[in-house]
């Protein structure tokens, strides 16, 4: 049978027009009839309020499932799937000349009762809607042929010549190739098949450092390398950019963590250029999931993943569905949050121990909302960094800790500096600098009064040069987590901090044994000859306040003193503190 004889037999059968016309391209989609007739079902709901005609909505869905038009990560795909849709859409007016509207084509509205009684005693849907069908069935028809035709033409280009809009066509049949043999793994019951994701630790610094071109020689090497290794029952596909995933039968643990081990060698580097490849895992379990659920699941194991510092695989677990959850909050909540002011600024108290006294305050974000409550910031900040929306919170807690310096030095409280903290995002440009500098100048206070705190990153060149530039326009800069991470001698050689601030961790290391006091007491004695200040953070027991200033660390920052706490808190422990209450 024909798709629009398939189509006809449907209607006459009972099915609307937007069922018929998914149903007769079903089974090369890849779908049974029953799963079809119910993700129709919903595209036809234009249809039953007399709206856009369903057989319209329904070759939409047909084109999407047939072209790939579902990744909103994927610019090409989403810009030739909007082309194809707009070409669809002007073929069928062109053809129904201009009836686009159940109204227009049954010549009666579907929502009204009476003209509904009309439609059925007339058998209007049987007479008049075949003839919508069958265009909608013949545009479809040319638009696959055109597709399958383009597919070996683009197949035969060179991959530069590929990278295009219309390359979208290779991809999107590589892609349906890759679907329908994943199906053919998990409709054999006996198989035990794995979702195996993987990107590319920090791939956006090997194009900055190696160029583009050399990114890309990476993912060519990457895609060969996997031509060779997935054969029978492992199968393959890159996503996007440095994103690939592996679908792949195996016997037992062991042989799927060899696997992944192979995959981890063959890429630990390319050209002299090492690799660090991040993996998530997903064990299918319900082979009547979604195709693009058991992907979600992967993904969400890959993500979990970046964020471990000990590994760099992870199996997927359902709370990683909760992290989800919590990012999809976040980002769409977090510019409303913004504009009402539900992140406040918090500041947890810097102490001397020999005065007992506070010596200033860190400036920490907290995000209150008002139906959910407190939001931590282990929860959103590691997402607002990844996505830049840093920046704005950053900017916002800058100005806030601006102000309530002004509102000090209005009491003549000026020996209570703030320190605020720059993220990394910042140091891609100068924009932070003049946003500093206003915030400075609109407050009208003493630029030594706002200090910046930089996360001690390992030969990094960009925080270097930012650096530079803070110490030129005056600033007092402070080296965050000194300790945490692996060279940070080499740290101090190349950037100019003024003071260092010990991480808790290695605090906690560091005074777990006496060889580790004695490297404690030398880096102490190191930072005074250097000329730097020293703060030590995450002080919280009486035996390490006492060690610190035994080896000459006076400074100190932890819950031991105070834990951070709304400004307007702080603000009345300061005055209570210069005896100004």
């Amino acid at each position: 049978m024909t798709h629009l004889e398939k189509a006809v037999q449907l209607q006459r059968d009972g099915y609307h027009c937007s069922q018929a016309i998914v149903g007769a391209f079903a089974e090369e989609l890849g779908y049974n009839i029953k799963d079809a007739f119910k993700i129709s079902t919903c595209f036809g709901g234009g249809m039953r309020e007399g709206g856009i005609c369903g057989c319209i909505t329904a070759s939409f869905m047909v084109l999407g499932m047939s072209l790939g038009f579902y990744d909103p990560q994927d610019k090409a795909l989403e810009m030739y799937g909007n082309k194809k849709a707009e070409e669809f859409l002007a073929l069928f007016k062109e053809r129904m000349n201009g009836d686009i509207t159940c109204k227009k084509i049954l010549g009666y509205n579907i929502s009204e009762p009476d003209d509904l009684a009309v439609i059925r005693k007339e058998k209007l849907m049987p007479k008049l809607c075949p003839r919508a069908m069958g265009v909608c069935i013949g545009i479809l028809e040319e638009m696959l042929e055109e597709f399958r035709g383009r597919k070996d033409e683009f197949l035969n280009e060179t991959v530069e010549e590929t990278v295009s809009v219309d390359s979208a066509v290779v991809r999107v049949d590589k892609r349906r190739e890759f679907m329908r043999n994943v199906a053919k793994l998990l409709d054999d019951e006996s198989n035990k098949v794995a979702f195996i994701q993987f990107d590319i630790r920090r791939f956006k610094i090997i194009n900055d450092l190696y160029g583009e071109k050399f990114g890309d020689q990476v993912l060519f090497f990457i895609e060969d390398t996997l031509r060779i290794l997935c054969r029978e029952n492992r199968f393959y596909m890159n996503l996007r950019a440095d994103l690939f995933i592996v679908v792949t039968t195996y016997d037992t643990y062991e042989e799927l963590n060899d696997f992944i081990a192979l995959l981890e060698k063959q890429f630990e580097s390319f050209k002299k250029v090492k690799l660090q490849l991040i993996f998530g895992i997903y064990i299918v379990e319900d082979r009547n999931m979604e195709f693009r659920q058991m992907e979600d699941r992967a993904a969400m194991a890959r993500k979990s993943a970046k964020r471990e510092a000990i590994t760099n695989k992870l199996f997927y677990q359902e709370k990683f569905k909760e992290l989800l959850y919590t990012r999809k909050f976040i980002e769409e909540n977090m510019k409303t949050a913004i504009a009402e002011k539900q992140f406040k600024m918090y500041l947890q108290p810097k102490y001397s121990i020999s005065q007992n006294k506070i010596v200033g305050a860190e400036a920490l974000v907290r995000w209150i909302h008002p139906q959910r409550g407190m939001v931590y910031p282990n929860e959103f900040i590691p997402i607002i960094e990844e996505n830049g929306f840093i920046r704005k919170v950053d900017y916002y807690i800058w100005e806030e800790a601006s102000r309530f310096i002004k509102k000090c030095s209005d009491l003549g409280i000026t020996d209570c500096p703030i320190s605020v903290n720059v993220s990394r995002q910042h140091l891609k440009d100068t924009e932070f600098i003049h946003v500093l500098m206003k915030d400075i100048e609109n407050m009208g206070i003493d630029k030594s009064l706002l200090e910046l705190e930089i996360t001690e990153t390992a030969n990094d060149e960009q925080i270097t040069k930012a650096a530079e530039m803070i110490k030129e326009d005056g600033f007092t800069l402070l080296m965050d987590d000194f300790g945490s991470g692996y060279s940070s001698l080499n740290v101090l050689l190349e950037t100019p901090f003024d003071v260092l601030k010990l991480d808790k961790k290695f605090m906690d290391n560091m005074m777990a044994s006496k060889k580790g006091t004695l490297i404690l007491e030398h880096v102490v004695a190191m930072a005074k000859k250097l000329n730097l200040g020293l703060l030590a953070e995450g002080v919280e027991t009486k035996e390490q306040v006492a060690l610190l200033s035994e080896i000459g660390c006076d400074r100190v920052q932890g819950y031991y003193y105070a834990k951070p706490m709304p400004q307007e808190e702080f603000f009345e422990m300061l005055l209570e503190d210069r005896g100004k209450k």
